[in-house]
């Protein structure tokens, strides 16, 4: 079924053999006015870890390594646009509780016992899970990230990545995500981008949030941070300092730079006429499951921001509010909340969503230029989904199929860089199981609350 064209350009040095080469997929397209298409038996040629070709009719150029994808449909990785990876260490600890509770209860005091060696162990594990799930690239934010930077490198996952700060940590909280941002910025041979992370407007204050603008500015750094996660934070914003998150984002100078909102569930229709006026980029972060489970009365409100041309990137937030990492379910509850929220079955469609998964996705942490899309000069970031299970037979849609049948234990090959991280279902950089089992020896450790402390408070 070809409903987009496919650039087709040959091979730039048919003498040489080519890295890769995946033959006989169907392989999502994006067509000149960016809609979803897809075109059946095609070739992708890989050299170097960067897309060549993309196309049909021609005889594959012969490869180090050969792929027959036959059967399966060729899709750009799935980016994680906001999670903390580590917390999946904390997978199912605080359940069935309101956010304030969630917070300050348990998930906060148990971060207060966090090592680099817990962090690690956790990365090391959401890292296994996502690129199982379909996961060529994460966003994170979070504490320890030298540790988190370690494990992309090792197993071969792309990450954006910031380290994160509270204004109660004092200046010095500020300078080391600094530090790190320049530390790690194209780390990983490429594979890293860094970011600025505050953690929050209602727990980084202003000077803070000013200051942070005016390093992101100087050198160059987009910034990823919380803001109007939901609308008790916006209407606490406005009884305590006059302003929404979002128009504290504003005063402060974090929309004049390039900046990620986790969230957003709180943004208000004050507020948009803000985020149309940035003079930065600005991209928000979805991530519905958690919203449902902490009953927060609105969602992203991502039809207005799709006409104010904001892309809304796909995201799980971290397992211990998630319970999962899996993009693919953000994917379809997207969709259907969308559905839900603005009362229209039109409104996602699969192939919007589908978007929202691959190519939004992607802009929403400034990479759209090179991921996102199977195109010649992208990455080489890409899944083979396998559909022939029952329960994605027949297929007479698709991108229905796609969003709404698949799963993501679906996918069977994971490919980042132009290097096969996962070959039919087999997990080639992690050894899963000597981190769950080390993990579990520390889980009694970390998991202690009766010190009292907590990393943190909320209060908004």
């Amino acid at each position: 079924m070809t409903d987009s064209p496919v650039d087709a350009d040959p091979p730039a040095d048919t003498d040489s053999p080519a890295d890769l080469v995946i033959t006989g997929c169907t392989v999502l397209v994006h067509d000149d006015q960016e809609r979803v298409g897809f075109e059946e038996n095609a070739t992708i040629v890989v050299r170097e870890g960067v897309i060549e070709s993309v196309g049909t009719g021609r005889e594959p150029p012969s490869a180090a390594e050969h792929i027959d994808a036959r059967g399966q449909v060729a899709m750009p990785g799935l980016v994680n646009c906001h999670t903390h990876a580590p917390m999946v260490a904390l997978r199912g600890v605080a359940e069935d509780l309101p956010t304030e509770e969630w917070f300050n209860d348990v998930v906060w005091p148990i971060e207060s016992n966090l090592t680099e060696r817990d962090v690690e162990l956790g990365a090391r594990l959401a890292c296994a899970e996502m690129i199982r799930g379909g996961v060529t690239c994460f966003a994170d934010h979070y504490f320890s990230m030298d540790a988190v930077a370690a494990v992309v490198e090792e197993c071969g996952i792309r990450a954006h990545l910031g380290e994160a700060y509270f204004s109660s940590q004092g200046p010095q909280g500020r300078e080391r995500s600094l530090e790190f941002a320049l530390r790690h910025r194209g780390g990983a041979a490429g594979r890293i981008t860094t970011a600025l992370a505050p953690h929050a407007p209602y727990t980084v204050g202003d000077a803070d949030l000013a200051a942070t603008a005016d390093l992101a500015r100087a050198h160059g750094l987009p910034v990823h941070l919380h803001a109007a996660e939901n609308v008790d934070q916006a209407e606490a914003s406005l009884e305590r300092h006059g302003a929404t998150p979002i128009e504290v984002l504003a005063r402060t100078g974090i929309l004049d730079t390039d900046v990620l909102i986790a969230h957003g569930t709180g943004i208000l229709d004050r507020d948009l006429p803000l985020l149309a006026a940035a003079t930065g980029r600005v991209s928000v972060a979805t991530a519905p499951r958690g919203y449902l489970k902490f009953a927060w009365p609105t969602t992203t409100p991502v039809r207005a921001l799709h006409d104010l041309g904001i892309p809304v990137g796909l995201a799980t937030d971290g397992a211990a509010s998630n319970n999962s990492l899996d993009v693919w379910e953000s994917m379809a509850l997207t969709a259907l909340v969308q559905k839900s929220t603005t009362g229209d079955p039109r409104w996602l469609t699969s192939r919007q969503a589908l978007h929202h998964a691959t190519l939004q996705s992607a802009r929403a942490i400034g990479l759209g230029d090179t991921l996102g899309t199977l195109a010649p000069g992208c990455r080489a970031d890409l899944v083979l989904v396998d559909l022939t299970g029952p329960h994605t037979q027949p297929v007479h849609d698709l991108p229905a199929t796609l969003v709404h049948s698949a799963r993501s234990s679906d996918v069977r090959t994971t490919i980042v860089d132009g290097r096969v991280v996962m070959r039919d279902r087999e997990l080639l950089t992690i050894d899963v199981a000597s981190v769950v089992r080390e993990l579990g020896e520390r889980l009694p450790t970390l998991l202690d609350r009766s010190h009292g402390r907590r990393i943190q408070e909320y209060d908004t």
